[in-house]
């Protein structure tokens, strides 16, 4: 389903037809005068690039943090992300966000497609039985874990997430979504940090990202 028709068949999330989509006010385009033409909605990449900041040297020295806060404060901004993340791997039973801000997208996602909404959690985090994973990082092992119900037999899961990295995170999603019975059609994110290879740690499953750094 193309972007268009997945929000006309959602009203609640048509966007905006103006110029100034998603943008901050200090980049909108002008109003164009009468024997002017006004210019085409900028690509989501664009409206990604827009809204989020570098934080340098955050959580820890050497690490330039990507903060979308000002891109969730902008409602569409927020509304194109959502609806560019539906329309990648639809149509779906189940929507997979990983903890924590895997669960901001993830969920308007699930509503968008009319699917049911699984969150992926750190170790502890779930009260009932639980399928768990271990993933590497730069020192030592994290573990995140899914309900062993959350899925029905073949399920097809789309997993979202804000940002693919190394891809461990991702990896041990769809070895979850695996083990409780359903099938992982994709793996959507908001940006993915190219330099760190994270696909390659995934390997047959389809990958889609939004803006790529």
């Amino acid at each position: 389903m193309a972007t268009d028709d997945l929000a006309s068949s959602h009203p609640a999330l048509r966007l905006p037809a103006t110029p100034a989509l998603g943008l901050p006010a200090t980049q909108a385009e002008q109003p164009a005068t009468q024997a002017e033409q006004p210019p085409a909605a900028p690509a989501l990449a664009e409206i990604i690039k827009a809204w989020i900041r570098d934080i340098p040297d955050y959580p820890q020295p050497g690490v330039v943090f990507k903060d979308i806060t000002p891109l969730l404060a902008d409602g569409p901004a927020f509304r194109a992300v959502v609806v560019g993340l539906a329309d990648t791997f639809s149509p779906v039973a189940k929507v997979a966000g990983i903890e924590a801000r895997g669960f901001i997208l993830a969920a308007p996602v699930a509503y968008v497609l009319d699917a049911g909404f699984v969150p992926v959690r750190k170790k502890g985090k779930l009260p009932a039985a639980t399928y768990s994973e271990d993933y590497a990082l730069e020192y030592g092992t994290a573990t995140v874990e899914v309900h062993r119900d959350a899925f029905g037999p073949g399920d097809r899961v789309l997993i979202v997430d804000d940002v693919l990295a190394t891809g461990g995170t991702a990896r041990a999603t769809a070895d979850l979504v695996r083990r409780a019975g359903g099938e992982v059609a994709g793996i959507a994110v908001l940006i993915e940090l190219s330099f760190l290879s994270g696909r390659d740690k995934l390997p047959g499953i389809p990958v889609t990202a939004l803006y790529t750094v």
